[in-house]
């Protein structure tokens, strides 16, 4: 684990399989880097869901199964900001028009949550290159 300045803390990338048992290893190394970083425990609950939920639609969605492509996640910490990268390699997903899980009619289908999860639990969401990559932020996230 890298630290760096005292305005970027820390710098981390993982090249990841597509496989499903890849939630499991994202998740020890995001408390690993919760814990590196002495984030709040108010916190660290949204940041394994959104970060597992950004991978798992990156595997699922993204590169559908596909074994021999791979998900990247990269970390970098700032001095209030911590800021998770996610990036697959498919042809990404028209993030403006998502189906509203809260409507009555969503409810009881078994996906179309992730993004919702991913908006409510972090402070910020973006989507880049066409929804291939995206950066979940995390503002004042350490315990003072």
């Amino acid at each position: 684990m890298k630290t760096l300045n005292s305005n970027l803390v820390l710098d981390e990338s993982f090249l990841l399989p597509t496989k499903q048992k890849t939630i499991t290893t994202v998740e020890q190394k995001v408390e690993h880097i919760c814990e590196h970083l002495n984030v709040a425990d108010r916190c660290i609950g949204n940041i394994l869901i959104a970060v597992t939920e950004a991978i798992n639609n990156a595997i699922v969605h993204g590169n559908k199964n596909d074994e021999s492509k791979h998900v990247q996640l990269n970390c970098i910490s700032l001095k209030n900001e911590l800021i998770f990268t996610i990036k697959d390699e498919g042809l990404g997903f028209d993030f403006s028009n998502l189906p509203d899980p809260t409507d009555p009619k969503n409810r009881e289908k078994l996906n179309g949550r992730g993004v919702f999860l991913m908006k409510n639990l972090a402070d910020k969401v973006s989507f880049e290159e066409s929804g291939r990559i995206v950066k979940l932020t995390f503002i004042n996230y350490a315990n003072d």
